[in-house]
């Protein structure tokens, strides 16, 4: 009777989805058998061996991406530690390390392994829940790749063109311009959309990237029918653009040959005293957030990013005191901050079974989403079911 019921129900909405499919793939229904067999408590998952992601409704996918596979620093930890763990529970969020983006700049392959799986430790450490989200290497989930192609065909050169950040890494770069630099907001937007996700978490400056992904959206829903959701940016109001530690006018890149110039989770406390200490503060000795001092202005932000508190309080808190007070409070703050996020990690890392487990979890939860948007995508452009 219960097995009965649920096909009856599925079967409806199937039919109301794919009104006009001659064929129900017998995967997708034997799968949301199983969901809805879960969701009206007739049994429970195994979440270390379930390969599929929890659909609830109510809970959106959330699409974080951590670019070029470099190494992770203060602004997306404060960003993970202040929004991410609580989210958790409302949205389907999905973690992806995304080293086919890190190609594009010359890598010493064994460094790069390292740090991918050094990426999967740290979101656990800051508080990731492997059981709440998803945590996935980009390269092993090939519909990222499949679908980027797809999507080149309806981006035209000029859109490529206009990419601000292609300009700047060619600048940096100009010994290795390569295509797949120039091709990188593409590949990025079928990142987002082969999981069609309701929001993407950027910096300030990747809001160029995201436009053309909801573009190439909108594009493809209007050439073939309704098919990717358009996303929507999520920048938090702290955090959410970190500037140079050295060069304030610049944002905070984790990228950037200068050390001196950010914080990283994994520097020790001596290194991140120091880098506070060096600092640029501009001229003056008030504590005071002003547009005209954007050292000082840069670290009020982070200042305010790890204590909660609002930049009026720390102004208040330092009156008639010293930059070297305030810089002497804030190294110790972040010192503080990442230590519990330190002490984690160095657990971590050293599992390496779980770490193998994680990805691959994540791995089958990631390729199970991706394939519907895909097995979608080839339909409507009209490619053969193989």
């Amino acid at each position: 009777k219960i097995f009965s019921d649920l096909c009856t129900e599925i079967l409806g909405e199937i039919s109301l989805l794919q009104k006009n499919a001659s064929i129900i793939n017998s995967l997708d229904f034997l799968t949301s058998l199983a969901f809805l067999a879960i969701k009206r408590n007739y049994t429970k998952p195994v979440l270390s061996k379930n390969p599929i992601i929890d659909i609830s409704e109510g809970r959106h996918p959330v699409v974080e991406r951590l670019l070029d596979a470099t190494e992770k620093f203060i602004p997306n930890d404060t960003f993970i530690d202040s929004n991410w763990v609580d989210l958790q529970d409302d949205y389907n969020s999905i973690f992806l390390i995304v080293d086919l983006h890190s190609l594009t700049v010359e890598q010493v392959p064994a460094e790069l392994r390292q740090r991918c799986l050094s990426f999967v430790a740290q979101y656990i450490a800051c508080g990731i829940d492997p059981t709440k989200s998803l945590i996935a290497i980009q390269s092993h989930i090939h519909e990222h790749a499949e679908l980027a192609w797809v999507l080149s065909t309806i981006t035209s050169i000029g859109e490529l063109n206009r990419m601000t950040q292609f300009k700047d890494k060619s600048k940096k770069h100009d010994k290795n311009i390569n295509a797949g630099l120039f091709t990188y907001p593409i590949l990025m937007a079928s990142d987002i959309l082969v999981y069609n996700a309701d929001l993407v978490p950027v910096g300030a400056d990747q809001k160029q990237h995201l436009e053309l992904s909801r573009n190439l959206a909108e594009r493809f829903n209007h050439r073939y029918s309704q098919t990717f959701k358009v996303p929507e940016p999520f920048i938090p109001k702290t955090g959410g653009r970190i500037m140079s530690l050295q060069n304030p006018e610049n944002k905070m890149s984790k990228s950037d040959e200068n050390e001196n110039n950010f914080i990283a989770l994994l520097d020790d406390e001596d290194t991140i005293i120091r880098k506070i200490k060096r600092a640029v503060t501009d001229s003056g000795s008030d504590v005071i957030l002003s547009d005209d001092k954007p050292g000082l202005k840069n670290l009020i932000t982070i200042y305010s990013s790890y204590s909660g508190l609002s930049s009026k309080d720390i102004e208040d808190k330092y009156v008639g005191k010293m930059y070297s007070d305030f810089k002497k409070d804030l190294g110790e703050l972040i010192v503080e901050s990442l230590r519990p996020i330190r002490t984690k990690y160095d657990e971590i890392i050293l599992e390496k079974d779980y770490l193998a487990q994680v990805l691959s979890e994540g791995r089958e939860k990631a390729t199970y989403l991706a394939r519907k948007t895909l097995s979608k995508v080839y339909r409507k452009i009209g490619l053969v079911k193989k």
